[in-house]
């Protein structure tokens, strides 16, 4: 305690040179929690985007349409294989939209069948989703999302309204929940309707793209097996040469989530340079201390003051340095990342454990560049010491 008293008085005592020698650590511990922050931000937005879409999701890509075994009906046995939830084929097109006089010019279309909203986690605001009868009959009914309504029709109680698409009259049948924008763009631009339908409007017949879902994330890997093994059989009793691809959604989500703990780890390596750069200023600076204070040292000595207490001293003199610089620059590390959040446009939070581990950091870096000064200034012969100028 008498230790860290003298150690708070020779910081007091010395304001500027202290506050100069804690900026190094100020600035090495805000650039460890911010941009470890920054880097869990992004990472956080970019899988919240994929997990949106499910993370039981699998996306399987058809090559050589013409020749495609793939049908509504073979893809109707694929949903009893084990693990399989949902199975829903898409076609897309982009086009304009008309309800009387106002035009729509952004819209997403997509063609596709029962289940499809299940598989990509959507839930409606109103009416309902594309059912069977619709595929059957060829309906021209279609689900829309929040800001085609609202621009075709003024509010999302769109419901019943009609609007048309390449000279045909649709009815809105359902209404989506707000999707939200992702890295593709608005989620809530989309227009849906049956797969046959949308087979004939977009000219594009047969399936080149479908989705599967598992019945849960457990099972992606058991789900992605049947699927394989459902398609190699396809293509072989059908003696087809058309090739496929699955993409795994939580493969790449555990992919991606090692990529960028990665890069936020090797953001948080280079500023701990910073913190290091700022030890050596403790160093520097604790040197000089010594050198100021040789003959108050001579004095302790020649009193009784042990080879101990006077490295204790400095020691402590040198970690109330670090652990002031740490604590200053954790607290504007929170200013920083609150300022930061509207310009990037994303969320930050500062881990709890970040912040303990760049002040624990800071205070050891602390005790390791004292130690040489304080060893120096506890082997100092008293004699010598006192008679030093």
């Amino acid at each position: 305690m008498q230790a860290l008293i003298m150690a708070l008085k020779s910081i007091s005592g010395n304001k500027m040179r202290s506050f100069l020698t804690m900026l190094g650590i100020i600035i090495g511990v805000m650039a460890i929690v911010v941009l470890i922050a920054i880097g869990q931000g992004a990472n956080a937005g970019v899988v919240s985007n994929i997990e949106q879409m499910g993370t039981n999701l699998l996306t399987i890509n058809l090559s050589q349409r013409r020749s495609n075994p793939v049908t509504l009906e073979k893809l109707q046995g694929l949903s009893q294989e084990a693990g399989i939830a949902h199975v829903a084929p898409t076609t897309s097109s982009r086009g304009s939209l008309k309800a009387g006089l106002i035009t729509y010019d952004d819209a997403s279309l997509i063609g596709t069948v029962p289940g499809y909203d299940s598989i990509r986690n959507w839930s409606l605001r109103s009416g309902r989703f594309i059912t069977q009868p619709d595929l059957d009959n060829r309906s021209f009914v279609a689900v829309v999302g929040q800001e085609v309504a609202v621009e075709l029709f003024g509010s999302v109680n769109a419901l019943g309204q009609s609007f048309s698409f390449q000279g045909y009259s649709f009815q809105v049948v359902g209404v989506l929940d707000e999707i939200g924008s992702s890295m593709a763009g608005s989620g809530d631009n989309i227009v849906i309707i049956p797969f046959t339908l949308a087979e004939r409007l977009f000219g594009a017949k047969g399936i080149s793209t479908f989705y599967v879902s598992a019945q849960s994330a457990d099972l992606v890997s058991t789900a992605e097996a049947s699927v394989t093994a459902y398609m190699d059989r396809l293509i072989s009793a059908a003696s087809s040469s058309t090739t496929y691809s699955i993409y795994n959604q939580s493969a790449m989500l555990e992919s991606l989530n090692s990529v960028t703990n990665t890069l936020t780890l090797m953001l948080g390596g280079i500023a701990g340079i910073s913190l290091l750069v700022g030890g050596i200023g403790i160093m520097n600076i604790m040197l000089v201390s010594v050198s100021e204070r040789t003959r108050e040292i001579g004095i302790r000595k020649a009193i009784g003051a042990s080879r101990r207490n006077i490295l204790s001293q400095f020691l402590i003199e040198s970690l109330v340095v670090s652990l002031l610089g740490g604590l200053i620059g954790l607290a504007l590390s929170f200013l920083l990342v609150d300022l930061l959040m509207p310009i990037l446009q994303m969320t930050i939070t500062v881990s709890p454990v970040i912040a303990a581990a760049a002040v624990a950091f800071s205070m050891i870096i602390g005790v390791v560049f004292g130690l040489y000064p304080a060893n120096k200034a506890s082997a100092l012969r008293p004699i010598e010491a006192l008679r030093f100028e």
